[in-house]
Formats: structure tokens, C-alpha cells, sequence
């Protein structure tokens, strides 16, 4: 378990009381998913200051070993370690409930953002709307992790390739997981066939719910980066095909930034809005994380011979790479071209942009404040 890093040091009284319940690892989350703000890069220093400095489940070493599979794995990496977290802390039920306690704000929320869009979306000022797509471009410019980020990353991850492919891996923790790698084998290898079967289920049984699973799994399989990488992802499967129009896309984006949480929660916005109902909503979310903890199972258990393949480091420069050239695409389209119109547009965009970058506000207050100016000009 996680708690064998603390060996042969003292351990404080919030560790002792901590526990390994399901129920202790969904309460810590489910604070951490009320208040954790700023995107998957800030989402990992909130739990490196919650589990490695103050309860000290794991090491600094281990932590970032973890990050790193995360980063290499597909799908949502600041939700990943979080399920991880929990999967070392209390077996899979704390895998499931570290899960559901830092998205389920978030989700919920946007799930009555759609729910109340289709009810009231009458009477919801257009200019709102617009102002929502405002700041989903604005943010898109800030978005954590990328290109800044993500450049940097594929940098560092050159140089090393380049510098230090025959220099002495640093010594590392351990990191201990509850799972056989039989039982990973077989995380994978239904990973793989969701992944592949999904698709061929869809079209043969002509399911709008089966097709609403291979959207959103596919996804969840395909994202390296994090949840603002996903949405030109998202964009092909649910604006390209008209299952929903692109200023409801992008007004839903653009809320999403508001709520705490991971942004991997706008799928439960897409389901909810496509679907018109709270469970499509939930499918969506389901099928989009469910790649995540797949994935996790089954590559922790091997991730000590994956760290020191070169080949694989390799691969994961070029997949970063390839990130930096999806974030631009998302930047441009849908955001920037369904979002910027106008001279007042790019002047809203511009304040929104300062708002968060220079003056330090919330992204939550940021995103009310260019709603209200984006209704007063309408």
C-alpha cells in the first residue's frame, strides 16, 4: 500500500486517522472535487500538497513516478492519478471512489447547466451564450498544460533522449498497487475490446444509447493531455454529425470552466443535452472515464519496465508532439471561430484574458463576469 513509503519515519495524527475506507478516500476527494480549480496541471499540485506533503500516502518520488505513467497513458492524466491514488489506498472500491468524489460536483453541475438550457433556453439571454464562448476561447488560450506546457514537456522529453539515454536511471520508490498483473492483462485486454467492439455493436444493433458509449469511450481512448485536448475529439463526434449545434458546444465549454473538477465533466453536458435527459448525461460521463480506470488497472502493474524502455520514451515525445498540434486545432476551431466575431468580441476576450492572467481572478468569477457583459451588449 501506499502507506509503506512512511516507513522508518514518524507519521502524524491526520495520517494515522486517515484510514483505507472507501468511504475516507471519497471524502477526501469529494473536497478536493468542490474546490479544486485551474485545469489537470493544478489539479496535480492539489494533490501533491493533500496526499504527499500533508497526509503523506506516498513519496515525492513516487508521486511523480505516477504523474509520469499518467502523462504516457491516454485519457485524463489529473483524474488518472486520482484514481490511482485511491486505487493504492483502498483497493477498487477507493479507486472507484476517488473517482467519484473529485467528479461528481463537477458533472452534476453541468448536467443541470444542460438540463436548464433545454428548459429555459428561451428565455436565456443570447448575448450570455456568447459571452460564455468568449471565455471558453479566452481560456483556451490559458489552457494549463498547453502549448507552454506541453512544449516544454516535449522538450524535456527530447533533450533526455538525446542527452541522457545511457546515463543510470535516478533511483526511484516503488509504488506498490494492489493488482496482479493477471488482473491487469485483463484490464486491457477488455480496454481493447471496448475500443474495437464498441463501434461494430453500435452499427449492428442501430442504439442510440450503444452509439452515445463508443462516442464518448473513443474519446476517453484517444486524448493524451488532458480534458482540453479532447475537444476537437468532442467536436467530431457531436457537432461534425449534428447530434448538437456548435454554439451550444462552445457555451458549454465555456461553463465548464467555471466548475471545479475535471474538464473530462463536459461530456456529461454533451450527454445530457444530447440525449435530453439526466441519464444520457451519466452514460456519457461513464463512458468517457471508463478508458481512465482501465488503463490505470492495467498499466500499473507493469509500469516499472515501461519507465526504463527507451522506445516507449520515445513514443511518448512524439505523442506530445502530436498534443501541441490538437490544442492549436482546438484553439482555432471550435473556440476561437465560433467564439470571436466582432471588434467588441475580441475587446471582451482581450479583458477576460487579463482578468485571469494578469489580476489573478477565479475562473468561475472570470466566466459570470463575461456572461453579464456578453448578455448587455446582445
Amino acid at each position: 500500500m501506499w502507506t509503506d513509503f512512511t516507513k522508518g519515519r514518524p507519521l502524524n495524527d491526520r495520517h494515522e486517522r486517515d484510514g483505507h475506507s472507501p468511504l475516507t478516500v471519497f471524502l477526501i476527494f469529494l473536497r478536493l472535487g468542490l474546490t479544486s480549480f485551474g485545469g489537470p496541471v493544478a489539479h496535480l499540485g492539489y494533490f501533491r500538497d493533500e496526499f504527499v506533503v500533508h497526509r503523506r500516502w506516498l513519496g515525492e518520488r513516487a508521486y511523480a513516478d505516477l504523474v509520469a505513467l499518467c502523462q504516457f497513458l491516454p485519457g485524463p492524466a489529473s483524474s488518472q492519478v486520482g484514481i490511482a491514488l485511491g486505487l493504492g489506498r483502498a483497493g477498487y472500491a477507493g479507486a472507484a471512489a476517488a473517482w467519484a468524489g473529485f467528479t461528481l460536483p463537477s458533472a452534476v453541475a453541468m448536467i443541470l447547466f444542460a438540463v436548464g438550457l433545454a428548459r429555459f433556453g428561451d428565455q436565456f439571454p443570447p448575448g450570455a451564450l456568447h459571452g460564455l464562448k468568449i471565455v471558453a476561447c479566452v481560456v483556451a488560450l490559458l489552457v494549463p498544460g498547453a502549448p507552454g506546457q506541453i512544449g516544454v514537456i516535449v522538450a524535456a522529453g527530447l533533450a533526455g533522449l538525446l542527452l541522457f539515454t545511457t546515463a543510470e536511471t535516478p533511483r526511484h520508490e516503488p509504488a506498490p498497487i494492489p493488482v496482479g498483473r493477471r488482473a491487469a492483462l485483463a484490464s486491457l485486454t477488455l480496454f481493447a475490446l471496448l475500443l474495437t467492439g464498441a463501434p461494430l455493436a453500435a452499427r449492428l444493433a442501430d442504439s442510440p444509447t450503444l452509439s452515445l458509449v463508443d462516442s464518448f469511450y473513443r474519446t476517453g481512448s484517444l486524448v493524451f493531455g488532458g480534458g482540453h485536448v479532447a475537444l476537437p475529439l468532442l467536436q467530431a463526434e457531436v457537432v461534425a454529425p449534428g447530434r448538437i449545434d456548435e454554439a451550444t458546444f462552445v457555451a458549454g465549454y465555456g461553463a465548464a470552466q467555471a466548475v471545479p473538477g475535471p474538464l473530462f465533466s463536459f461530456a456529461a453536458f454533451l450527454g445530457a443535452v444530447m440525449t435530453g435527459s439526466v441519464t444520457g448525461g451519466m452514460v456519457a460521463l461513464a463512458a468517457i472515464f471508463a478508458p481512465s480506470f482501465l488503463l490505470v488497472i492495467g498499466a500499473l502493474p507493469f509500469w516499472e519496465t515501461l519507465r526504463h524502455d527507451a522506445r516507449m520514451q520515445a513514443a511518448l515525445c512524439g505523442v506530445n508532439a502530436a498534443v501541441v498540434g490538437l490544442l492549436l486545432a482546438a484553439l482555432y476551431t471550435p473556440v476561437w471561430s465560433g467564439a470571436i466575431g466582432t471588434p467588441a468580441d475580441f475587446g471582451l476576450a482581450l479583458c477576460a484574458f487579463a482578468a485571469l492572467l494578469f489580476w489573478k481572478l477565479p475562473p468561475w468569477l472570470v466566466v459570470g463576469i463575461t456572461g453579464a457583459v456578453g448578455a448587455a451588449l446582445g
